[in-house]
This record gives C-alpha cells, structure tokens and sequence, in this order.
C-alpha cells in the first residue's frame, strides 16, 4: 500500500509541476458554465416564442390560435414551413406548431390529428404548450361529441364556450427550467471534460511504456499491479477535484439551482468517473503511441458524447440515433440527471446505477486482460 501511495503523491506532484495542467484539469469544466450561460443567459423574454405554420383555414383552427395568444404565455409568429428548421435550430424559435390542412374537421368528427410541435428543447420546451394547447382542443372535441355531428348545436355550444367569461387569477412563479437545461448541459461538457482529463492522464503509462520506465517498474518491487492502481487512483482524485469545483461553481458561485441534492449529482458523476478511467485505461492498452491514442480518443470520445445529448438534447434526434445512444455510458448519466431533476428520489434510478456500473467494469476487464496478455511486457528483460 505504501508503494502505491508513494506513486499517487508522485504522480500529483508531476501533474500540477505544470501551470497548464492546472488550467486543464481544474479550470477547464468551467468552460461548459460559461458556455451554458451565454446559450441560456440571452433567454430572458417573458414567453416562449412559438412559429406556427396553419394549413388549416377553417375558423376552429384560427380560434385556438387566438386563445393561446389571449393567454400571454407566448410570443406567436406565423412562418413558411420551409423555415422551421432554420428558426428552431438558430434559437429564434423556441418551437413550432404545425396544423395540418383537415384539423377543424378531424375535431368536428371527435377525433382531431396531431398537431405537429418541432423544438430542440425536447419535453421540457414543449410541455409547457401541450398542456394549454391539449386541454382547448380535448374541450371543442367534447363539444363535438355531445352535438352528435349537428352542426347548428355545435355551434351554439361552441360559441357559448368561446364567448363565455371566466375570472381568473394570475399569479407568478419562478421558472426553473432555464435553470435545469443549464445543468444539464454544464454537466454535458463536464462528462466530455472528464473523459478528456482521464484520457490524458492515463497517456503516462504510454509515455513509460515508450520509455521503457513502465517495463522496469514491472521487475522491480513495485509490480505492474500496484502501478497501474496508483494511476487508476491518481485519476480518480483529479476527476473527482474537477467534478467538485464544476458544481460548487455551479451553485455557489453561478447560483444556478440544479434542482437536484449536490451529494446525488456528485454520487451520479463519481459512479462515471470510473467509467472513464476505465475507457482511459482501455484505449491506452491498445494504443501503441501518443499519436494513436490521441486520435482513439478523438474518434470515439467527441461523437459519442454528441450522440448521448451532452451537447444538444436528445428528443432533438431521429429516433434511430436515440436508439444508438442506449450503448454509451453517457446517456445513462444525462437520463438519471433528467429523472432526478423531475423529482424523482436517487434510488428510482437503480437501472440507470447499474448500467454505469456495467460499462466500467468492462472496460477495466477488457484493458486488464489486454495489459496482461500484452507481449511486449512479457518479453521486457
């Protein structure tokens, strides 16, 4: 035990002699903050602004336009639908409702379509909207379905409700959702920052091994077991520092309330650190030099984190990509993150633990075997 506490305080040591270590391994997750906060900090107008494209001429349609801009909730523009993705990706959109030509009809007849709604925000951007849009069109649909499809006692039913008057009283609360999507993706860059630091510092080894220091260090004493334990140990505490200072900037310094105990998002994040070290440690067993285990790490850590919503949310993918993201570690912390914030408690995410934990335990038996069954190892003199 001795050895390889002297091989972690070693390895401190070396890592923070550099004032760009420091700078890398501590100060670099604060650019998710900071970029969370230029993306979400502009975001202050008081309703979300929705694009409405209608198809749809007939009056029932343009009355359910005019009650959700009664509501003043909503900044409504109508737009071409050639315009939707341009509007909603460049953020000048929070969402867009689509109303199909045929809508009044399908409501008349009791079973209305679909309107389409198309955001990047994924649940959290459009539920909000749902929940006025819904409850307007499930009443015109009862409507219809007392006249029995006359069309004189619809109307009649229709224009009392339209018409008729009711008090209402407003009162404000805080919106928290701003809050939740910034740690949502503070703590995406985070992952991606923490595979990035694991990934660098589990390159030592490689260094060694090309230095032949890492094959000395397996006849001596100190076996290749202790030693790659201090780096697995020496990478957990930076990763766990970093992970520490990224949320206390977060809510201490930031005061941005992730809605979430501090201790459950930290549990969450110590559980993938292993993951990454794991990840880390595999990589730098198959790779041979530097530059092949530079571009490993580029060509799986970026996309996968793009591809498990660290980045953008993942209701914004084709369903065959959210599919895809169900292989990779990260989506698994971003989910559990999610649920928590919807009030769930932490043990409720047991499945989300367990998958975590899965991924880390392959990946260490996977780079243990390959150190192991490593030959140019077994034949160091």
């Amino acid at each position: 035990m001795k050895d390889i506490l002297w091989l972690v305080k070693n390895g401190l040591m070396v890592t923070f002699r550099k004032k760009s270590n420091i700078i890398l391994y501590i100060f670099a997750p604060m650019i998710g903050i900071i970029i969370s906060l230029v993306i979400f900090g502009g975001n202050g107008q008081s309703g979300l602004r929705v694009g409405i494209v209608n198809n749809d001429n007939n009056y029932i349609a343009k009355d359910l336009i005019e009650y959700m801009q009664k509501l003043g909730s909503f900044k409504f523009s109508n737009i071409d639908e050639a315009e939707i993705n341009d509007k909603v990706a460049s953020g000048k959109l929070d969402c867009v409702l689509i109303i199909r030509d045929g809508f009044s009809k399908g409501v008349l007849n009791g079973k209305p379509e679909k309107i389409e709604i198309t955001s990047i925000k994924g649940e959290q951007g459009t539920a909000y909207v749902k929940s006025y849009l819904y409850n307007y069109i499930n009443n015109i649909v009862e409507i219809s379905k007392v006249s029995k499809g006359n069309d004189e006692i619809f109307k009649n039913l229709y224009n009392n409700y339209i018409n008729n008057k009711f008090n209402l009283i407003v009162s404000s609360v805080k919106d928290k959702s701003k809050n939740k999507d910034m740690t949502s993706q503070s703590i995406g860059y985070l992952i991606m920052i923490v595979l990035m630091s694991a990934g660098n510092l589990s390159e030592i080894i490689l260094k060694e091994k090309q230095n032949k220091t890492y094959f000395r260090i397996s006849t001596a004493p100190i076996s290749a077991k202790k030693y790659i334990a201090a780096n697995v140990i020496l990478n957990f505490i930076i990763i766990s520092i970093e992970m520490i200072i990224t949320l206390l900037a977060l809510t201490k310094v930031f005061k941005i309330d992730m809605g979430i105990p501090f201790m459950e998002v930290l549990a969450l994040l110590l559980l993938f650190g292993f993951v990454a070290i794991g990840f880390s440690l595999l990589t730098v067993a198959f790779a041979k030099s530097f530059g092949g285990v530079g571009a490993l790490q580029n060509l799986i850590v970026t996309p996968t984190c793009l591809l498990s919503g660290c980045f953008i949310p993942i209701e914004a993918m084709p369903k065959y990509l959210q599919r895809i993201s169900d292989f990779m570690p990260q989506k698994w912390v971003l989910s559990g993150l999610t649920s928590l914030q919807t009030g769930k408690k932490f043990t409720s995410i047991y499945m989300n633990i367990l998958i975590i934990i899965a991924f880390a335990v392959v990946f260490f038996l996977i780079a243990i075997y390959r150190f192991y069954s490593d030959e140019d190892i077994r034949n160091v003199v």
